[in-house]
């Protein structure tokens, strides 16, 4: 049974909507920093001689983390409180900020992401959950979700743009300097505001082995694929991590089968719309995270453009999901149902990314990249709020930190592994082009063009899912049981 509204007394509803500004905003600098990075890569490269091999795991080092800790992370809200993991959350998180913009040689960087990663984890997976037990209403719910959903998406593109500014005015070391401060502030308000919840207890268990073992099975399966890049696909070093990393992914399924406790309980799985939600979420964050981060190094490397021109050109992306996010998502969701806003959003962002594949060497800015960035941007900013509804709409409020902390997994775990395979293929093509004759320029437009194609694909891949899978929610049944009626 969802929570009531009854459980808040008339002074804590009083202040949700303020509480819940607070908890977006804390995990906006989150969100941030998981694309901040992106523009800032070059200069890292550059300043702490990183190989191209190894500056994805500026990114996925973050990611991995993220993805690993994230269900045992909602978890442990539900059992010891939410209101604490999103505290500690954020201190680990403003910490390691401080450790990245101090490092001075590539491991610290990546040791200290990976601890920025563990921070965004715990505040992240348990943010959904509150969101659903503090407004239980569908109308207020879909406006809530629709906040949350534009600093989820939308903060992808700020990130680009703060990066871009910051390190082109002063350098590199302040995109993640910044979050100090902010970090302070989020966690002094956020323990004024949000209200305390006691949690169910630790009676429940956390299942630490199935966390254990779903982390070192990403981590595994991130880093054989990163290293096909060196070794190839089917070589024996390939094979062998690979295979590893699928035995440890089948040892923490059979530990949630035998497990008293396990991290993930099957049941969730049940209804349709959840798992379907996850299935879609996994599939779009790995194009849309392949998007922003091939395009970023199209603009600096095909293009020419520096930092601050890459974080501008990715604004008009943000502007767009900031504007149907937060209003008219929440409108539609609420009038026609999440299924019936969240399929036309698909096809939106699938025809963006298409757009792409025919990226010329020579582009124009305003004819042949803005157009399927706009696309983009109405898509995202229509599809997460709908997928955040379809993927919690079964979530009960001892579980709900779990069901946050799955649907933020598919996301991560989606973002790092299509990073992944993606920025492998793009290596390769270009290689492979260059083989042939073809210019710098016109290989890493190739490389690129493959990439966009790839994360089109994976677009209409969610959208056939989500036609077959998903099933319409009540304010859909309503709007079809009036158009019988009119007829």
């Amino acid at each position: 049974m969802k929570a009531s509204a009854a459980q808040f007394p008339a002074p804590a509803r009083d202040r949700r909507w303020p509480a819940l500004y607070v908890l977006c905003a804390g995990i906006l600098m989150v969100i941030l920093d998981g694309t901040i990075v992106n523009v800032a890569l070059p200069s890292i490269q550059s300043d702490l001689g990183f190989t191209q091999a190894n500056l994805v795991w500026v990114v996925n080092s973050y990611l991995i983390a993220f993805g690993g800790l994230l269900l045992l992370s909602g978890r442990l809200g539900d059992l010891v409180g939410r209101k604490r993991i999103l505290l500690a959350g954020l201190a680990v998180f403003t910490a390691a900020s401080l450790l990245c913009g101090l490092s001075v040689t590539p491991e610290l960087l990546i040791a200290a992401r990976f601890i920025q990663g563990i921070g965004g984890a715990l505040s992240s997976a348990v943010a959904l959950g509150m969101i659903v037990t503090m407004f239980p209403e569908q109308p207020e719910q879909a406006r809530a979700f629709g906040v949350y959903s534009f600093v989820a998406s939308a903060g992808a593109s700020i990130g680009l743009l703060a990066g871009g500014i910051l390190t082109h005015a002063i350098s590199w070391h302040w995109i993640f300097f910044v979050n100090v401060p902010i970090g302070i502030v989020a966690i002094f308000l956020s323990a004024r505001l949000i209200d305390s919840d006691r949690g169910i207890g630790l009676r429940g268990g956390a299942d630490v082995i199935g966390a254990i073992l779903v982390t070192a099975a990403l981590m595994l399966g991130v880093y054989t694929i990163v290293q096909t890049s060196q070794y190839g696909w089917i070589s024996t070093p390939t094979i062998g991590l690979g295979a590893l990393s699928i035995v440890l992914l089948a040892g923490f399924v059979a530990r949630q089968l035998t497990a008293a406790n396990p991290l993930l309980p099957l049941r969730v799985f049940r209804p349709r719309n959840v798992w379907g939600a996850n299935l879609v979420q996994l599939l779009l964050v790995a194009g849309m995270l392949g998007f922003f981060f091939m395009n970023s190094l199209y603009m600096q490397r095909v293009l020419g453009l520096n930092a601050l021109q890459i974080g501008l050109a990715f604004l008009p992306v943000a502007v767009t999901i900031g504007v149907l996010s937060v209003g008219l998502s929440a409108r539609l969701t609420t009038r026609f149902g999440a299924r019936r806003v969240l399929l036309p959003a698909l096809v939106f962002v699938g025809t963006g990314l298409a757009l792409y594949m025919r990226l010329p060497v020579h582009s124009n800015y305003f004819v042949d990249l803005l157009p399927g960035m706009l696309l983009l941007g109405v898509g995202a900013g229509l599809v997460f709020p709908s997928l955040a509804t379809l993927a919690m709409s079964s979530a009960t409020e001892s579980d709900s930190g779990l069901a946050s902390g799955l649907l933020n997994t598919t996301a991560q775990v989606g973002g790092a592994l299509g990073l992944a395979v993606l920025a492998t293929l793009a290596a390769s093509q270009t290689r492979s082009l260059l083989a042939l004759g073809e210019s710098v320029p016109g290989a890493l437009t190739g490389g690129f063009q493959m990439v966009f194609g790839m994360s089109a694909a994976l677009i209409a891949a969610a959208l056939v899912i989500a036609a077959i899978v998903l099933r319409r929610q009540p304010a859909d049944v309503d709007v079809a049981e009036r158009s019988e009626d009119a007829a």
